[in-house]
């Protein structure tokens, strides 16, 4: 049964309203249109839907049963209406993103807090991960963008914003004190016990990388899951710490960890804004983005 679905919508405002007219005045049309659409939905259906009445209409028994099922849909349809107008006017909705321990703490938190005191009502959610993590989450379309850190590998079809930049650097506490003022090769990091992150990182993977390019190739003693933690094994002189900079400079302006020096630096990398073309963003994370690039 092939119906115009103009008809149920004026059907609806009819049974609503009660009479023709009033929802010929709801509908901003004319009362012929509205009698002349019910007369056609009724001869499509092949049946009456409504007794009239002195002060209007009513349902027939079988426009009540009609009426139960074309009334759940319609105002399902507003209720959608209404809830995308409000994803519009940035009044509902959610935002979802990947990022890591690092980009959160040192990037992202200060615009999540500005953004929630804008927009109260829309719900942020963020996927906690490693930038390879974030990627795969990016790929499946479980969140509309990332914030990851440099070196990393993506697809065409991933777009990428450099938006702060980061510094890696060995920091060493009081048992490696002598090390202190001394102009280091990177070689002689093989001869220290190291601390640095597992190898799903692209922190990780960075330094490696590095080192690597300058003959130098470590055996860390401990391998740590957050740069928080390495932090901490070289706060308590287990070795010495590979992370960026931000995780331990507290420490360093206090004097409890000092920062080895080599004759060439680690070029500075950067934090990195994601998105995927395959995936559509919504006002609210365009709103958010806005304030991160």
């Amino acid at each position: 049964m092939n119906v115009n679905l103009e008809y149920y919508k004026i059907f609806y405002y009819v049974t609503k309203c009660g009479s023709f007219t009033a929802a010929a005045e709801e509908l901003c049309i004319s009362q012929p249109a509205v009698s002349q659409a019910i007369k056609l939905l009724e001869n499509v259906l092949g049946n009456s839907l409504y007794i009239r009445t002195q002060k209007g209409v009513k349902l027939t028994p079988e426009g009540e049963v009609l009426f139960s099922y074309i009334s759940r849909g319609y105002e399902t349809i507003m209720l959608g209406e209404s809830k995308f107008k409000k994803m519009l006017d940035l009044e509902n909705g959610e935002i979802r993103i990947g990022a890591s321990d690092m980009t959160l703490q040192f990037y992202l938190l200060k615009f999540l807090e500005e953004f929630h005191m804008k927009h109260p009502k829309i719900k942020v959610t963020v996927t906690n991960g490693p930038t390879p993590e974030t990627l795969e989450y990016l790929y499946e379309g479980k969140i509309d963008f990332g914030v990851v850190s440099v070196p990393f590998q993506a697809k065409p079809e991933v777009n990428i914003k450099e938006v702060q930049p980061i510094k890696d650097v060995f920091v060493g506490g009081k048992r490696f004190k002598d090390l202190r003022d001394k102009e280091l090769e990177y070689k002689d990091l093989e001869q220290l016990p190291i601390i640095c992150l597992e190898k799903n990182t692209s922190t990780r993977a960075y330094i490696d990388d590095y080192l690597k390019d300058n003959g130098v190739v470590l055996e860390p003693e401990f391998e740590l899951a957050t740069s928080d933690i390495i932090v901490q094994f070289t706060l308590r002189n287990f070795g010495i710490g590979s992370v960026v900079r931000s995780f331990a400079e507290k420490y360093i302006d206090s004097g409890e960890l000092f920062e080895l020096k080599f004759k060439k630096e680690i070029p500075n990398r950067n934090f990195c804004i994601i998105t995927s073309d395959k995936n559509p963003i919504s006002t609210a994370a365009k709103e958010l983005l806005g304030m991160l690039i």
